[in-house]
């Protein structure tokens, strides 16, 4: 019995130094820290928590991450421009392979990301950068919105980059107001970001989606570093990328291909049901309302009439989504919506990974119930366009299309075994049908709310002002209701002059032409219209009107002063770079803008007048433009 105790002490003791042995081995093998740097920044990565900080060496700021989950790192390696790391996530079951890169000579830090097999959910990584007191989020959000660090009244979310209800543009970003670092997705498909808190303040994190249950394909995230410009520095660095990848198309470069693009630069968006639609063409051309996009469907002879009128751009709504069920139509619905792909069930329809068809759009049967359409697969929606479009055109001489749903709706992936998608071939497919718009039928082209895949192949957006999560409520059913009160949200984050930034129009202004939703616009509630005017001329964007005869004639005079107003500046800056955006006055209340062509506006959302450096006086819920000269 003495010798068996003797030979387990022994074992115990041979087990401990062989445990001792194993884990001085491993931190050999995998130090503790591993620095790596350029002329511009150093960055150093911490295996035990597989996070970063990252030293702008011009500021001597340290930028730090904080592990928002658990995570080991199993091998590392310094490289000459980089770190080659393994790590496990106890959550994912799945090696994640990461490679840091650092570039040569600017500060800027490409992190990729890649693994075998199916994770059991969505990869969260880098974690988060933390964020100081003072500074704020840079959120591409539709139009665009900053929100303080510090300010508790802003919910957590999450926000996809694969669609126009998330981020329009793929990147984010934090920032002081000139010092800051930004996120640039280089691989957005199926990625999204997450909106949380931190030690109480908020960050950024992204997420990475499986690709149909597998890891897919490298995912790639660029991290990039400012000791200066804050939120325009960071939307012109991001302008230099897409550039590079080919999404910065002109306007100016669309228009050579089809010159009634110039029909649409500083044209008023039009949506009125009216039956005497050339009556109220001629009544708002009279009223000096000389360029407008006629949005709604019309007759042939009609559309042939506004065709002849100087400044009018005919157009009408499309949609390539929904479809219902023909047992419901028939037991239900006393209408089919005749935009409807009805042709389609079910042999079109998107199924999701249990083989369900995806719900999309609902309506309200006989029975008070709500019934969801199908959604049409986007591989599959072209050829009902081709079926539709060119044969409309024989008769309907339509200059301009919006295409409902198309951008605004997610990338989605597909499980039917004959038209089987990722969420990359959703994007293809989305984007063939706005380019053959576009490009073959040669109509001008809209799309709903937005996303800047879509940049080579449409003119406008309708909905990019109209910040998703902050509109009317149902604001896509009761299109034409007048609200007289104005909801919170409303006041305080849509049209929010101390949250909202013009980052879309940093990047894409003489690319895309940015409008308000058609539940979102102008004259929606009139206690706020001169204030929506005031952001359509700070950005030089077009006004959105929806109204019926009774209210055209009450507030005509109302309806012409606006036009006037925004569309003036609209017109000077339609195909010009906005260059420069920044707050005159530390409240945000008087704001200022630039674009290439030397013009400059300020506008002032506050009630104290306020002298511009050339002596100018901004009145109160004013604004000023001036060229240079």
């Amino acid at each position: 019995m003495m010798l068996i105790g003797r030979n387990r002490a022994g074992c115990k003791r041979a087990g401990v130094l062989l445990i001792g042995l194993f884990l001085c081995c491993w931190c050999r093998a995998v130090p503790q820290k591993i620095t790596v740097g350029n002329a511009k920044i150093s960055v150093t990565l911490n295996t035990a928590e597989a996070t970063l900080s990252v030293t702008d060496k011009r500021t001597g700021q340290t930028w730090r991450q904080k592990a928002s989950g658990q995570s080991k790192v199993t091998q590392s390696a310094k490289t000459d421009n980089g770190i080659e790391i393994t790590w496990r996530s106890p959550a994912l079951d799945t090696d994640i392979k990461t490679s840091l890169r650092l570039d040569a000579d600017k500060p800027e830090l490409t992190i990729s990301l890649s693994a075998r097999g199916k994770p059991k959910w969505a990869l969260g990584f880098p974690h988060p950068f933390v964020t100081d007191s003072g500074t704020y989020l840079v959120v591409p959000m539709n139009e665009g919105i900053s929100y303080p660090v510090d300010d508790q009244t802003i919910k957590p979310k999450w926000l996809v980059a694969y669609g126009g209800h998330g981020i329009c543009m793929a990147f984010w970003g934090v920032t002081d107001g000139e010092r800051g670092h930004m996120g640039i997705i280089e691989t957005p498909d199926d990625a999204l970001i997450h909106i949380q808190r931190v030690d109480g303040k908020l960050c950024v994190a992204p997420k990475w989606e499986r690709q149909k249950g597998n890891f897919g394909y490298t995912r790639k995230l660029r991290y990039v570093f400012f000791d200066k410009g804050g939120h325009v520095a960071m939307c012109k660095r991001y302008r230099s990328y897409v550039k590079d990848k080919g999404l910065l198309k002109t306007l100016a470069q669309k228009r050579k291909e089809n010159p009634n693009v110039h029909l649409l630069i500083g044209a008023v968006n039009v949506w009125c049901w009216e039956r005497d639609a050339l009556g109220i063409v001629r009544e708002m051309k009279s009223a000096g309302i000389d360029r407008i996009l006629w949005s709604n469907r019309e007759g042939a002879e009609v559309i042939k009439a506004m065709n002849e009128m100087d400044g009018v751009l005919t157009s009408r709504y499309d949609i390539y989504q929904d479809l219902m069920d023909p047992k419901v139509v028939k037991g239900q619905l006393r209408h089919v919506h005749p935009d409807w792909t009805q042709g389609g069930w079910p042999e079109d329809i998107m199924l999701d990974g249990k083989g369900d068809w995806r719900k999309g759009w609902r309506v309200k049967g006989k029975d008070g119930q709500m019934y969801p359409c199908g959604v049409l697969c986007d591989k599959q929606a072209l050829k009902y366009a081709r079926q539709r479009v060119p044969e409309e055109l024989k008769t309907h001489a339509y200059r301009c299309r919006f295409i409902d749903t198309t951008t605004a709706s997610p990338w989605r992936e597909c499980y039917h075994p004959d038209h089987p998608m990722t969420r990359s071939d959703s994007r293809h497919w989305k984007m063939e049908l706005l380019r053959y718009m576009s490009e073959d039928m040669k109509l001008v082209t809209g799309s709903e709310t937005g996303h800047d895949a879509a940049v080579p192949f449409v003119h406008y957006f309708e909905g990019m002002l109209s910040l998703g999560p902050y509109r009317i409520p149902d604001a896509g059913r009761n299109m034409r209701e007048i609200w007289d009160e104005v909801p919170e949200r409303i006041a305080k984050f849509q049209v929010g002059h101390k949250y909202r930034l013009g980052l879309w129009e940093l990047v894409y202004h003489d690319c895309v032409v940015a409008q308000w939703y058609w539940g979102d616009y102008n004259n929606k509630l009139p206690s706020i219209w001169d204030k929506r005017d005031l952001f359509n001329i700070l950005y030089g964007t077009p006004p959105m009107f929806m109204f019926n005869r009774k209210f055209w004639n009450e507030n005509k005079d109302r309806f012409a002063q606006s036009y006037k107003n925004v569309c003036t500046v609209v017109r000077e800056v339609g195909y010009a770079e906005m260059t420069d955006h920044r707050f005159l006055t530390p409240d945000r209340d008087v704001q200022q803008t630039k674009f290439a062509n030397g013009a400059a506006v300020a506008v002032n959302f506050g009630d104290k007048p306020y002298r511009l450096p050339n002596g100018q006086k901004v009145k109160p819920m004013g604004y000023y433009v001036w060229e240079k000269k």
